[in-house]
């Protein structure tokens, strides 16, 4: 894997924030939270922090994932927050490009994951003692050529990797993949991966909430 590098700091894009929480399209290739080892503290985290100093991370994407992320402000509201991701009470979304024609129309892939330790940070599939690890999918788009699809992605649990590992196991990693994928990535080529939608209560009023941000490698593209 290359050494990291962060994208450039052009500020943020905040999707939503009130005085309890805010939810920020996170870009490819910046780390969620600070990462071991030295050069590894410019992150999404730090970024917010510079302007909402009370900002805490509720969850994580990889790396190379592009899109929504949630983080509470203070300590109480990230409890409350924690507890939603805790009992399955987020909807997430996700929109993946794969390698390959994607035959199904829909479904689901339940296959227990587990870190590769010899191999970190891969994660990999193990039926003895991995973690159940449940995604359910919907192809949106065929590529004619038959190379690619569109995919649209529900992690129902959130295990490490889990969407890469799964569609690598279906035989479809994500294009742009360099720990599952073909290895085989044209310059400038990026993750094709990003979480798009995000759903929940807010703990505090009560109302839903309904975030969408559309994949930056879609745009303008239909199904």
């Amino acid at each position: 894997m290359s050494a990291y590098s962060p994208p450039p700091d052009n500020g943020l894009t905040i999707v939503f924030a009130d005085e309890h929480l805010l939810v920020v399209d996170k870009p490819a290739g910046l780390l969620s939270v600070p990462g071991r080892g030295e050069g590894k503290d410019d992150c999404l985290v730090s970024r917010v922090q510079a302007k909402f100093a009370d900002a805490l991370a509720v969850h994580r994407l990889d790396m190379s994932t592009s899109g929504l992320l949630l983080l509470a402000r203070g300590a109480a509201m990230h409890s409350a927050l924690s507890r939603l991701f805790r009992e399955r009470l987020v909807d997430k979304r996700y929109l993946a490009e794969v390698e390959g024609c994607l035959e199904a129309e829909a479904g689901e892939i339940d296959l227990p994951l587990i870190c590769d330790w010899p191999n970190r940070p891969r994660q990999k599939v193990d039926f003895e003692i991995g973690k159940r690890s449940l995604t359910r999918f919907r192809t949106l788009f065929r590529d004619p050529s038959g190379l690619s699809s569109r995919v649209e992605l529900e992690p129902v649990t959130g295990r490490s990797h889990q969407l890469r590992v799964h569609l690598a196991a279906l035989g479809h990693p994500i294009i742009g993949d360099e720990l599952y994928g073909s290895g085989s990535l044209e310059s400038g080529e990026r993750l094709r991966l990003h979480a798009t939608d995000l759903r929940f209560i807010h703990p505090l009023s009560m109302l839903p909430l309904d975030f969408h941000c559309e994949a930056p490698f879609c745009r303008g593209l239909t199904v």
